[in-house]
C-alpha cells in the first residue's frame, strides 16, 4: 500500500511540474511576442505616415483631370467623345472657382475697421447675403441666405465684408452647421463687437435630388455669441428683423 501510495504521489507531482512548465512556456511566448510586437507597431508607422502624406498631397491639373475622366468613365459614359472631350478640363477650372474659399484668409477680409462711426452702438444687420456651397458628404450643392448682425464696439465693417466672409467659407466643403459656426467664430475673432449673431438658411441638393428627395425643404441654423446669446430677448429681435419684409 506504501508503495502505490507513493508512486501515486510521485505521478502527481510529475503532473503539478509539467503543468508549471507549460505555463512558464506559455509567459515566455507571450512575452516574446511583446517584445516583438513593438517593432511591428514602428514598421508600419511610416506607411501609415506616408499614406497620410499622399492623402494631402495636391494632385496636378493633370491628375485631376484624369480623375474627372474615370467618373464619366465609371458612370456609363464615354469620356473621348466630343461632347465630353473638354469636361475634364472644364471641371478643373470650376472646381478653383467653387472651391476658392480654401485658398482665402477670412482674417484678411476683415482686417479693416472703420473707426469712425459717429457714436453708433446699435444692431447692424446684413440680411439675405445669397451663397452656394457644396455639402462635404455627397460633393452636392446646397445654397440660401445668410443673415449676419453685430453690436460694434469702437468700429464697424465695411458691409460688402460680411458678403465676402461667406463666400470664404461657403466656397468649400462644408457641412451647414460647421460654416455657421466659423463664420461667427471669425467675427468674435476680428470684430469690435460686443456680440454677434449669424442665421443661415439653404436648400440641400443631398436631399432635394437624391435620397430621400424632398425638394423645398429648408434647414435653418444659428449661432450666438454676447448677448444675443445669453439675452433671449435679442435673439428675438434679430429674428424678428430677419423675417420682417415690409
Amino acid at each position: 500500500m506504501d508503495d502505490l501510495v507513493h508512486s501515486a504521489l510521485t505521478r502527481q507531482r510529475k503532473r503539478a511540474a509539467a503543468k508549471v512548465r507549460s505555463r512558464a512556456s506559455g509567459e515566455d511566448a507571450k512575452k516574446s511576442a511583446a517584445k516583438q510586437s513593438p517593432v511591428k507597431k514602428s514598421s508600419a508607422k511610416p506607411k501609415l505616415a506616408a499614406l497620410t502624406a499622399a492623402a494631402i498631397r495636391r494632385p496636378s491639373r493633370e491628375e485631376a483631370e484624369a480623375a474627372v475622366a474615370t467618373l464619366l468613365a465609371w458612370a456609363g459614359d464615354d469620356p473621348n467623345r466630343e461632347g465630353l472631350r473638354d469636361t475634364p478640363a472644364r471641371v478643373a477650372r470650376a472646381y478653383e472657382e467653387i472651391f476658392a474659399g480654401y485658398r482665402q484668409d477670412p482674417a484678411s477680409i476683415l482686417d479693416t475697421v472703420f473707426e469712425d462711426v459717429s457714436g453708433y452702438g446699435e444692431m447692424v444687420l446684413v440680411r439675405d447675403i445669397p451663397f452656394f456651397s457644396h455639402c462635404e458628404h455627397h460633393m452636392a450643392p446646397f445654397f440660401g441666405k445668410a443673415h449676419i448682425a453685430y453690436y460694434p464696439d469702437g468700429g464697424v465693417f465695411g458691409l460688402s465684408k460680411l458678403g465676402r466672409l461667406v463666400d470664404v467659407y461657403a466656397r468649400r466643403l462644408q457641412t451647414q452647421e460647421t460654416m455657421t459656426a466659423q463664420i461667427l467664430a471669425a467675427l468674435d475673432a476680428r470684430l469690435h463687437s460686443r456680440g454677434a449673431a449669424v442665421l443661415i438658411e439653404a436648400e440641400h441638393m443631398c436631399m432635394s435630388m437624391r435620397g430621400v428627395r424632398k425638394p423645398g425643404a429648408l434647414t435653418v441654423t444659428l449661432q450666438f455669441s454676447g448677448p444675443f446669446k445669453s439675452d433671449p430677448a435679442e435673439q428675438a429681435r434679430f429674428l424678428s428683423l430677419v423675417r420682417d419684409r415690409r
